[in-house]
């Protein structure tokens, strides 16, 4: 047992046992998904990382397990009665799979913004035995309509991450981490959205595995776990970035939260952008589709480059649920936050050949316009125009600032302007 664990704390963490019944439950279900070695990251960090593919299971995200654990353990009745949740995707598509299999009627609400991608990837793992409703503006109010339903309607809500039954499903992840890995483990890096994934991987290891660091990863725009373990208690994060769309909730669980407070030894928070660049390498290096939140424990790896130097690292891939349409604002992203897309607000003297000096005298041989917007006004002697720049290398930006300041252009950078730049771009 780990000597900073009490004997009451590690009692209420979710059991080896009850994750072992729960591995049972999931056969023929769940993919065991495979422990892969990967060259090209452990050249890059000078270490040994196997990177768990949960990105292969069967609905594409670990959610399966958890969803499935819960329903496998409802009376006959129970599930007679159906059951109900409220998802934007991946919890969706795993409970939509284990209804199926199990051929118990379910209902999902989801947000009535919902892309069509993953309403039919719904459909699709549910079958006949689901019904899609979609409702309200955001989670929230799906959420909340969905547990009006269920007592209305006496059905079991499945929650996507505050329930015991559904951690356990979750820590059959770290159970086939440990069967899997022929070496001790260092550290294990666990995207952290509501914590589920984080409440039952970190219960088995901290069982199995004490030695091992357990570094929770969340994105910069939500980090609700981070903000409620520094209050010391369960918050609702007031507005949160819905990109990294499977890590980002406004309040994770009172259970969940419970357990992670005794299994985690560091949290790191991770910028939008930065999750961005990481999907693009993994795509291009790896031929690895990984959604924002599946990215997440690759993009930390950075903050810890001088620390897993020589050791043992597992990253979990936690699904591969991302709409190809998002993929203009992925690039976009990335570009925005390595700094090689800038965008400014330019006042061009409007007179013939004025673009023309600009482009002979400040844009580099390297520089390249992305975007160009500009309405002649008659009455005026200068006119605005929004202009995209991106230039080879991050340095090359400073060049470009002293050749505008030199050649006295009046400009003003938006790319940190947040509402004007939503506005504008």
């Amino acid at each position: 047992m780990d000597q900073g664990i009490s004997e009451t704390q590690f009692h209420s963490l979710v059991s080896v046992e009850n994750i072992y019944k729960a591995k049972v439950r999931l056969r023929k279900v769940a993919e065991h998904t495979p422990l892969m070695y990967n060259h090209n990251l452990s050249n890059e960090y000078g270490c040994q990382i196997h990177l768990k593919r949960e990105d292969l299971q069967v609905v594409r995200s670990y959610k399966i397990r958890g969803a499935y654990n819960k329903m496998s353990t409802l009376t006959p009745k129970e599930l007679q009665n159906g059951v109900v949740c409220a998802s934007a995707g991946n919890h969706a598509q795993g409970l939509a799979l284990a209804c199926e299999k199990m051929k118990v009627q379910g209902k999902i609400y989801m947000p009535s913004a919902t892309p069509q991608q993953k309403i039919n990837k719904v459909k699709l793992f549910g079958k006949e035995y689901v019904e899609v409703i979609l409702v309200g503006d955001n989670f929230d109010a799906a959420y909340d309509e969905a547990l009006t339903r269920a007592e209305a309607e006496d059905m079991t809500f499945v929650h996507p991450f505050n329930d015991r039954k559904v951690i356990e499903g979750q820590g059959t992840v770290g159970l086939e981490i440990l069967e899997d890995c022929q070496t001790p483990i260092d550290y294990i890096f666990v995207a952290i959205g509501g914590g589920g994934l984080i409440s039952g991987l970190g219960s088995y290891f901290k069982q199995i595995s004490p030695q091992t660091k357990i570094i929770g990863v969340e994105p910069a725009g939500a980090p609700g776990m981070a903000a409620s373990l520094e209050a010391g208690k369960v918050v609702t994060l007031e507005k949160i970035d819905n990109f990294v769309d499977g890590a980002a909730v406004r309040r994770v669980g009172e259970i969940t939260f419970g357990i992670t407070q005794q299994i985690i030894d560091d949290i790191l928070l991770v910028p939008e952008g930065k999750v961005c660049t990481t999907i693009l390498q993994l795509y291009n290096d790896e031929g690895i589709v990984a959604e924002p939140a599946g990215a997440l424990t690759i993009a930390a790896l950075d903050a810890y480059r001088e620390k897993i130097k020589g050791k043992n690292v597992v990253c979990v891939i936690s699904g591969s649920n991302n709409d190809i349409i998002r993929t203009e604002e992925i690039q976009e992203r990335s570009l925005l936050y390595e700094g090689l897309k800038h965008y400014f607000i330019i006042q061009f003297p409007q007179r013939a050949g004025a673009l023309r000096d600009f482009l002979n005298n400040v844009l580099g041989p390297n520089d390249d316009i992305t975007h160009f917007e500009y309405t002649k006004k008659r009455n005026r002697s200068f006119g605005p125009a929004l202009v995209g720049l991106q230039v080879k290398q991050k340095e090359d930006y400073d060049a470009l600032i002293a050749r505008m300041e030199g050649h006295k252009i009046n400009f003003q950078h938006i790319n940190e302007q947040k509402m004007l730049f939503e506005l504008l771009v």
